[in-house]
């Protein structure tokens, strides 16, 4: 039995961390690597496509707060597809280390500032391949990331740790 002096809420540190930070303009243009971000609760990223409400998905209602995906998965469809995925060809904000996105099903995790809540996977669309190369759809299948929704605003910088609360 545990201590009733305990907090309710607990903060587990998973290894995991941002590795890099991503983040378009507009639809269909090309993401830009930036140090950091800052999320805007029922927003999305500042500066982000879906955040000014002119990405591509917009149009369907399909719209993502913030997207991830796991950097090992890039590193393997690099490795194995030869395809180019490193500097924001994947279409996703926040490329993690460390930890896989699948285990944050359910829970709201922190990064840096802010705290974001898993919400679906993300599965990759022909419109990715169009803006980058043939075989990008197929290659990020199973691997393309996860939707978060932000539940409190803060940064995000490279580098911060991911916090399961």
């Amino acid at each position: 039995m545990e201590p009733s002096w305990l907090p309710l809420e607990r903060t587990v540190v998973m290894p995991g961390s941002v590795e890099e930070i991503y983040v378009a303009p507009e639809g269909n243009v090309d993401m830009r690597r930036v140090p950091e971000v800052r999320a805007l609760v029922g927003g999305g990223l500042e500066g982000d496509r879906y955040c000014k409400g002119t990405g591509y998905w917009t149009q369907y209602g399909d719209v993502c707060e913030v997207t991830l995906i796991e950097g090992e998965d890039l590193d393997e469809i690099r490795d194995e597809e030869g395809l180019a995925v490193q500097n924001g060809e994947h279409r996703r904000n926040l490329i993690t280390r460390g930890v896989r996105l699948e285990d944050l099903k359910g829970t709201r995790f922190r990064i840096g500032e802010a705290v974001l809540e898993y919400d679906r996977p993300r599965p990759p669309c022909r419109h990715v391949q169009e803006l980058t190369e043939p075989g990008m759809t197929r290659a990020l299948r199973r691997r393309g990331g996860i939707c978060a929704r932000v539940v409190e605003g803060g940064a995000i910088r490279a580098e911060d740790p991911i916090e399961v609360l």
